[in-house]
């Protein structure tokens, strides 16, 4: 694993009015998920292909573990950096073992046995049993089985950052859920530090440890999904992630938010882990005609409270003036 560090980072291209990427700094922590999201030209891809290299910085720092890229070798620092690009680019003349392994056979240290068994691993880790795919073509298969075997490729060489741009842009909407659900399986047992690209909040949300907002070049806000919902730092991240949809803050905040100790009397196995989404349980807390769930803590399982429909609903109403307040805030500092 490893962490990924701008500091203050910007990318002016020659003859443009404004940077493309403007003075941007955040952390992304090893072992998680950051989504990059924001309206078209706001500077997503260009801030994703500096951590490679495919695009050189104008000034600042981009740091892996402490390492500034500038002073690596591209052609080596993109060895050990896996890409995973919308178009995929699997070659067509190459089966899937051959697409897989491709990676692994450039930076070397692999022999045939290794590699065959590293394929392997790695279709059964995506989810494309390799009896049936190794030796298939591209043109063999589906679009999602394409992308699962692009993922593959860029897991080959074990790399410690894997950057995602738009990967499942163009999959429909059946296969690009069962993507994302395939993803944050996979990411369960390699645990990668990923940098993901999307025009997609609810992409964002769903995959996301923490998400950054761009607008025109500059870092906007930086949160967890439920900073987000709940705290948006202005009316563009308000709108852009919709803080006032209450079916999106029922299905990404987390019962911890609600909690209460009210009814401590919650019938047998009626208990849920303290990151089901409040919708999950409201759901529940129908379904079973119970006062009230126990929740449990997701580590340790311990006890943390109860969760009520009148804590959930606690809950909105109060996510929803921190709402108005933060945006009140955000003008009068504006001005």
């Amino acid at each position: 694993m490893a962490t990924i560090a701008f500091r203050e980072i910007t990318k002016q291209y020659r003859g443009a009015s404004a940077p493309a990427v403007d003075s941007i700094s955040f952390e992304v922590p090893e072992g998680s998920i950051c989504m990059l999201v924001g309206t078209s030209g706001s500077g997503k891809t260009t801030l994703l292909r500096m951590v490679n290299r495919l695009i050189e910085p104008s000034s600042g720092a981009i740091l892996i573990d402490g390492k500034n890229v500038i002073d690596e070798d591209p052609i080596q620092l993109r060895r050990h950096i896996g890409y995973v690009i919308q178009q995929v680019g699997l070659f067509p003349h190459m089966t899937v073992a051959e697409n897989i392994q491709v990676t692994a056979e450039i930076a070397g240290g692999w022999n045939k046995r290794q590699l065959a068994n590293r394929v392997d691993e790695l279709l059964e880790l995506v989810g494309l049993p390799p009896a049936e795919y190794r030796k298939r073509y591209p043109r063999q298969l589906s679009g999602g089985q394409q992308q699962r075997v692009g993922m593959a490729r860029a897991l080959a060489n074990d790399p410690a950052i894997l950057l995602m741009d738009e990967p499942f842009g163009a999959l429909d909407a059946i296969t690009r859920a069962r993507m994302q659900d395939e993803l944050k399986r996979i990411q369960r047992d390699v645990h990668k530090t990923i940098l993901f690209v999307s025009h997609d909040i609810d992409e964002a949300f769903k995959l996301g440890d923490q998400i950054a907002v761009l607008s025109e070049g500059q870092l906007v806000q930086i949160g967890t999904p439920v900073d987000l919902l709940t705290r948006p730092a202005n009316d563009f991240v308000r709108q852009l992630v919709g803080s006032d949809n209450i079916l999106r803050q029922l299905q990404y905040v987390p019962v911890s938010a609600a909690l209460t100790e009210q009814a401590t009397n919650t019938p047998d196995g009626k208990k849920i882990s303290s990151d089901t989404p409040l919708l999950e349980a409201m759901l529940k807390l129908f379904e079973s005609n119970a006062p009230a769930l126990s929740v449990q803590d997701k580590e340790n399982h311990s006890h943390l409270g109860t969760v009520t429909l009148d804590s959930i609903n606690r809950e909105l109403v109060q996510a929803r003036r921190n709402n108005a307040e933060n945006i009140d805030l955000a003008e009068k500092n504006a001005l």
